[in-house]
């Protein structure tokens, strides 16, 4: 039996030519096993109840990764999609109602961009679809680049709250963030306790407040080359070191 923790990725469904695949980006699985020290274990996003029970029985920790899907504004009681707007309802069906059962075993969790989003609107929140056209709001998007680099390079900082899991971690008051994101935060969740804002007010990073275990989620992306950002090392660190713990609770 393996000795490392057991972290659950739940994938998107994407079409490959004329077939639909599940499939997770390779920088999370890399950070769910070098980051955060865990073996990953692929969650097929089938939206069966019995399913994710059985499979969250066998995790020590949930990571839910970015992706180029927004989750339908149907959840959160938001008006129709613009045409064209790319959807994954079997992710959907799957990550919100994993959420919810995740949090009431006491699994921890780790949210990134669409992640973070998901665990807002599975808890009561709501979301901007379009965060660039609210009035007060920065455009949180990437650069129009082809050049990955670019696309993840530091785009604006955050500050943290004082007090905060996130301050405690990497001690420090604010961070450089990268931005690859429309969608955000519109009305956070009665559970969550915001972590950090970005300069023009929008949650950029939440805690899930009276959680039984770890529960943190943030809307920019730490698993991109987190081995050269001591701030995302650390996210790892704090979210590894409570996935470890609970598998040694389970095994004793």
């Amino acid at each position: 039996m393996t000795q490392q923790a057991i972290i659950g990725i739940p994938c998107d469904v994407k079409m490959v030519g004329a077939l639909p695949f599940h499939a997770v980006g390779d920088k999370y699985i890399v950070a769910a096993a070098q980051g955060a020290g865990g073996l990953p274990l692929l969650i097929p996003s089938l939206g069966d109840e019995a399913l994710l029970r059985a499979t969250l029985s066998m995790l020590d920790g949930l990571l839910l990764p970015g992706s180029p899907s927004n989750v339908e504004p149907r959840h959160y009681g938001g008006p129709g999609s613009r045409e064209g707007t790319l959807h994954d309802p079997q992710r959907d069906a799957t990550t919100l109602p994993l959420i919810r059962l995740a949090l009431e075993a006491g699994v921890p969790l780790l949210g990134i961009c669409r992640g973070f989003q998901e665990i807002n609107v599975a808890l009561g929140g709501e979301l901007h679809q379009h965060v660039q056209e609210q009035p007060g709001l920065h455009d949180h998007r990437e650069p129009e680049s082809e050049d990955v680099a670019e696309m993840y390079a530091p785009s604006h900082p955050v500050n943290l709250i004082d007090g905060g899991l996130l301050a405690a971690w990497t001690g420090q008051r604010s961070l450089q963030v990268n931005s690859l994101h429309q969608q955000g935060i519109k009305r956070l969740a009665p559970p969550l306790t915001a972590e950090a804002h970005a300069e023009d007010g929008l949650v950029e990073a939440y805690r899930v407040r009276d959680a039984k275990n770890f529960a943190f989620a943030v809307q920019w992306h730490p698993e991109w080359r987190f081995w050269e950002n001591p701030a995302s090392q650390a996210i790892f660190q704090a979210f590894g070191d409570a996935c470890r713990a609970r598998r040694a609770a389970r095994q004793s």
